[in-house]
């Protein structure tokens, strides 16, 4: 979940391009910042702990001299949040430095072998032994491309990473996580993302897996792991840059959340004769299964109730992270429908290779068309929301559900409305954007809580389950989604006079049985805030949504949730867009 860039320029210093390319991609990892350039022959390493501006201003990275140059902004693994874990990383000699994404399975043997010959590890880190692996390979035959095919074959576990060499070349390799090359006007560029460098330039190639890179002053080689050159298509990123600013916002996460009426519209936008071929591959499954991880878990929980409820499909959903456990019934009359803003979840893209060798079809819901998920997929529909740099999902999660609503509304002759009903959804977003004073008064009352409990049935239990993942991860206050028929089995007993509990309550099929459970929670002494289209006397706060089509209150009622994670986390004086410990992009198992 590292971001890693590298940078060979032909004019222009790259230090100042490198911190730009690292504030771009710090979703990715925040725990620490750093960069090594080449000057005079020599190697230099700045790095400590911090987000990149904050480490930029106590160390000057900006002005760095050389003309090539990698960087690094961290997501810890292996070694805690301290200056010497940070990357990049020298060699023993120094004439050896890399940044890394991902983790090294066997770095401990590998470490232990090294230390026999001699080598000294100044971090904690499993990234360390790339570099003294690369130093120990090139200094046998003085040859960076041996050094990197040598190397990549003695690491295990899933990497990309970037090496810069005294002599001013810059290599990089990659397995089942993302490395992409930016072909510039000045250079090359070698990123994690192509963010780091689309300021620059919109010619990029995707490596393949196993793929290895030299960026020489004579230009690029690639080469797969026997050695042999290969020949990468070059792509134009479209990719919308005014999305990655926050514009007039305070935050990434608020400007996102903003952003829905009109992603939702992009998401619906979808190419004719791509749709209705994943459509034709869906109704066509003898099997389906739908995976995807944290929110896009979520996602899939709805796909499946509307899938099941309008076209008549049974589905079965599997966390990414258990999917191999469920692996046995998937075979070649399955379809595997994987779900994910960035395409480069590494649990997703497990699951989606499992899949693949049992012989099942896979289809894919993304927002980034040139992911590896895309690719790897028989069929793919890209949900358009541009980037979302605030870790925690918003815009990307109902711009998920608009294209899964479309599929059913496909696969069931427009029962589910969301193609009939389209601007009345967008007239309810913009009315649900107004909620924000409500919003912020609950805050002040929820500022100090320490538990939070939200109920919902049928298809808003996995809006509860989504409302409880915004709260946990903004603000750090525990949350809870609940089935609100469960509630007398076991969850009854936490309920207190100091229990909150939210309930997701629309005018619909399951109004009055939330109601029920509503004076069973009050009769305990407990708060409880209403999410509703019809206010009630059980509520103790209530926050209006409008009336829409019953299948679609799940786009309009999760966006409360969102407001109240983000002035609930200033109001607690915690940072929106960086919650502790994670990171965005979740390319490591």
């Amino acid at each position: 979940m590292c971001s890693i860039i590298g940078y060979k320029a032909t004019r222009s210093a790259v230090a100042p391009i490198l911190v730009e390319s690292l504030e771009k991609m710090e979703y990715r990892g925040y725990d620490s910042v750093g960069l090594a350039t080449l000057d005079d022959g020599k190697i230099l390493v700045r790095k400590g702990i911090g987000k990149v501006a904050e480490v930029t201003s106590n160390l000057n990275l900006e002005i760095m001299p050389g003309l090539i140059g990698i960087g690094h902004t961290r997501w810890a693994t292996h070694g805690g949040i301290v200056d010497k874990n940070a990357h990049p990383h020298y060699a023993c000699t120094q004439n050896i430095a890399i940044v890394h994404n991902g983790i090294i399975e066997n770095y401990k043997e590998l470490k232990q072998e090294l230390i026999q010959s001699g080598h000294k590890f100044q971090s904690d880190t499993d990234s360390e032994v790339i570099a003294h692996l690369l130093e120990s390979n090139y200094n046998k035959e003085n040859d960076i491309k041996n050094a990197v095919m040598e190397t990549c074959r003695r690491i295990k576990g899933a990497y990309s990473f970037v090496a810069m060499f005294e002599c001013g070349s810059i290599a990089g390799a990659r397995y089942d996580e993302p490395l992409i090359i930016g072909i510039a006007d000045d250079g090359f560029f070698i990123s994690s993302d192509v963010l780091g460098f689309i300021r620059f330039t919109d010619k990029a190639i995707f490596m393949d897996n196993r793929d290895m890179a030299i960026i020489t002053g004579k230009g690029l080689e690639l080469f797969d792991s026997t050695g042999l050159s290969v020949s990468r298509q070059v792509t134009k990123v479209a990719w919308e840059l005014g999305a990655a600013e926050k514009g007039k916002y305070a935050h990434h996460t608020l400007k996102e959340i903003h952003e829905q009426n009109i992603t939702i519209m992009k998401a619906l936008n979808q190419e004719g004769e791509r749709l209705r071929l994943f459509c034709n591959l869906l109704s066509d499954s003898k099997s389906l299964y739908i995976t995807g991880s944290g929110t896009s878990y979520h996602s899939a929980l709805i796909a499946k109730h509307i899938l099941r409820k309008y076209a008549k499909l049974k589905a079965e959903t599997v966390m990414s992270s258990e999917f191999q456990y469920a692996l046995e019934p998937i075979d070649n009359n399955s379809v595997l429908l994987a779900i994910s803003q960035s395409g480069e979840t590494a649990d997703v893209l497990q699951s989606v290779k499992m899949a693949k060798e049992n012989g099942s079809k896979i289809l894919s819901i993304v927002n980034v068309s040139t992911s590896s998920l895309a690719r790897m997929s028989d069929c793919f529909l890209n949900v358009n929301s541009g980037p979302e740099i605030g870790v925690a999902a918003t815009k990307s999660f109902t711009a998920q559900l608009s294209v899964i609503y479309q599929i059913a509304d496909i696969l069931s002759n427009n029962s589910v409305g969301i193609t009939s009903d389209k601007e009345d959804l967008l007239k309810a977003i913009d009315l649900v954007m107004l909620i924000e004073d409500d919003i912020l008064k609950i805050t002040e009352y929820l500022r100090e809580v320490k538990d939070i409990y939200i109920l919902g049935r049928s298809l808003h239990y996995p809006v509860a389950l989504e409302g409880a993942l915004k709260i946990k991860e903004l603000t750090y206050i525990h949350a809870e989604g609940i089935a609100a028929g469960e509630l007398k089995h076991g969850p009854l007993a936490l309920i207190d006079t100091t229990s909150v509990v939210i309930i997701i309550n629309p005018h619909d099929a399951t109004f009055d049985d939330i109601i029920t459970n509503a004076h069973e929670l009050k009769a305990r002494g407990a708060t409880v805030i209403g999410i509703s289209d019809k206010g009630n006397d059980v509520y103790d706060h209530y926050i209006p949504i409008p009336k829409v089509k019953d299948s679609l209150y799940p786009i309009v009622e999760v966006i409360p949730f969102q407001m109240l994670a983000y002035y609930l986390a200033l109001r607690r004086n915690t940072n929106p867009d960086y919650p502790r410990n994670l990171a965005k992009s979740v390319t490591v198992r």
